[in-house]
């Protein structure tokens, strides 16, 4: 069992439980999915540049990259219907402890000028969502083999009612926000 799957379970729930006054323990919010998403727009001239960020999403995650598609044609970005654009994963389960355990853990201590990631980012429905502007910042990325750094944006879907609830969920796992 992961790590922090362990930790919900023995420690985050109870710590739930105390600070909303649930009544049963099954409605304490849980983390329900990770969604990954790297938007690569140079991908339209250039195909390959779309196989490396792939290839970098799937070594950062450990499970098979998307790729997505344009829904709609826009002229002024010289951009076709259906053409490839970035890719996304979606993380549940084991993997999704894993890579929120890596994430936290070994990645945001890494990133330059690091004060704590913004805490106003969730979306009324207990969802957060947080931009990173370098892949490299995760240790299984080998920066020789890196063609270009790019961001990606890490979506948090939990089953929180209100952006409080998912706060403190998330606070509770070690995301560290800023004060």
């Amino acid at each position: 069992m992961s790590r922090l799957k362990d930790q919900y379970q023995n420690e985050i729930v109870e710590a739930m439980i105390k600070k909303f006054e649930y009544k049963n323990k099954m409605e304490v919010p849980k983390l329900a999915k990770i969604v990954v998403n790297m938007g690569v727009g140079e991908a339209k001239e250039n195909a390959k540049v779309l196989e490396s960020a792939v290839k970098d999403m799937e070594t950062i995650t450990g499970q098979h990259a998307v790729t997505t598609k344009a829904k709609k044609s826009v002229a002024n970005f010289k951009l076709r219907e259906g053409q490839a654009i970035g890719c996304m994963t979606t993380l549940r389960g084991e993997k999704m402890y894993d890579f929120m355990d890596r994430l936290v853990n070994l990645a945001l201590p890494r990133v330059r000028d690091f004060r704590g990631v913004n805490p106003n980012s969730f979306d009324g429905r207990g969802n957060y969502a947080l931009g990173i502007k370098e892949q490299i910042i995760f240790p299984e990325v080998e920066y020789d083999q890196v063609d270009k750094v790019r961001g990606m944006d890490i979506v948090f879907v939990t089953t929180a009612k209100t952006d409080e609830e998912a706060r403190e969920l998330l606070r509770l796992f070690g995301m560290p926000f800023a004060k």
